[in-house]
């Protein structure tokens, strides 16, 4: 066979096949290198695509490649977590900037490969092309027995959160800053959104005890809203619970940044945090009570006795709402999202 051309289209598919190559996974009966994948399944199939766009989503002079690669695929798989879903397999499609070099393209499928392995998801094909910034395109395919919806929230559930939020968006923050504040607590943050992780374990066992789930994408605010929205209920968050579930490094940052942090808790995005409805009985070891579901509609907050409604999360495509990574965290409101 003639030697590919290093750099030129088929040069490339070929080094990401390799990079992806691994031991044949479950279900999966042809995978990378042909037309199309062929899976076996069985029971309900969860299926979610997630895309993440430079300018939109990242800016490549804050990530490592290989960064890129597994962030794009763990946050497409968060929205498996979330569903109680365990994942089968995965698509991805790379579009590439003109002079995106063979180490750069070698180091993204790296991070896919290693956010892969980690999330016992495999890579069995996808595509390439060229375009004029990088955008990395995932769906991602799984199973459950009874996925987990956000319109089946019932009044009197407890609202439970797995997982940190905030960190995420005040890393996105210190990132953006000209001259950023040094310290343990702001680099946790920082490798919190360079580096976060899907739930499949918390997911899955929320499957048995939840009656309705949704990942932290958008804000904790904003993602309790869909739920309210398609349970037709209203989510009180209780202010002192929340803080009391921050992580002790998110106060030391925001302090550091100027923040506060149960703002970046509330509107801060990507952090992939878990969060549930269930009754109170069945609440789950790792999960942590932070409000209640009520009778009515929207969200809101109950801090030092007084209550008051939660705005949106963010919108791609409200005006005057430009997205990098996707918190508003820094943004005048200081809040946050996907």
């Amino acid at each position: 066979m003639a030697r590919q051309k290093a750099g030129t289209e088929f040069a490339r598919i070929a080094r990401i096949e390799r990079l992806l190559s691994g031991a044949p996974a479950p279900g999966v009966e042809v995978g990378i290198g042909d037309d199309a994948a062929v899976l076996r399944a069985r029971g309900p199939l969860v299926w979610s695509i997630d895309a993440q766009v430079e300018g939109v989503h990242f800016e490549r002079r804050w990530l490592p490649g290989d960064a890129i690669g597994y962030r794009s695929f763990m946050a497409a798989t968060s929205d498996l977590a979330a569903m109680g879903a365990r994942p089968v397999a995965a698509l991805s499609n790379l579009a590439l900037p003109a002079r995106f070099g063979e180490g750069e393209l070698t180091a993204l499928v790296e991070g896919q490969a290693r956010a892969a392995k980690q999330a016992r998801c495999p890579i069995i094909g996808g595509n390439l092309s060229r375009a004029s910034e990088l955008s990395i395109t995932t769906s991602v395919l799984g199973t459950a027995a009874r996925p987990l919806l956000r319109s089946t929230a019932r009044p009197g559930d407890e609202l439970w959160l797995l997982g940190e939020v905030g960190l995420a968006a005040a890393g996105l923050a210190a990132l953006r800053r000209r001259t950023r504040p040094r310290g343990a607590a702001v680099e946790r943050c920082i490798e919190a959104w360079r580096w976060p992780r899907a739930r499949l374990d918390a997911g899955a066992r929320l499957a048995l005890c939840a009656h309705a789930a949704i990942d932290v994408s958008d804000g904790l605010a904003g993602d309790a809203a869909h739920i309210a929205r398609a349970s037709q209920v209203c989510i009180a968050i209780d202010a002192a619970k929340l803080r009391a579930a921050l992580a002790p490094e998110l106060g030391r940052a925001a302090a550091l940044l100027g923040l506060d942090p149960l703002e970046l808790a509330l509107f801060g995005g990507e952090d992939y945090a878990l969060l549930a409805t269930g009754p109170r009985a069945r609440r789950p070891r790792a999960a942590r009570p932070i409000g209640l579901v009520e009778r009515g509609q929207g969200v809101c907050i109950d801090d030092t006795g007084a209550r008051r409604a939660l705005g949106a999360s963010f919108d791609h495509f409200a005006p005057s709402r430009r997205k990098v990574s996707g918190s508003r965290a820094a943004s005048p409101r200081r809040a946050g999202p996907r």
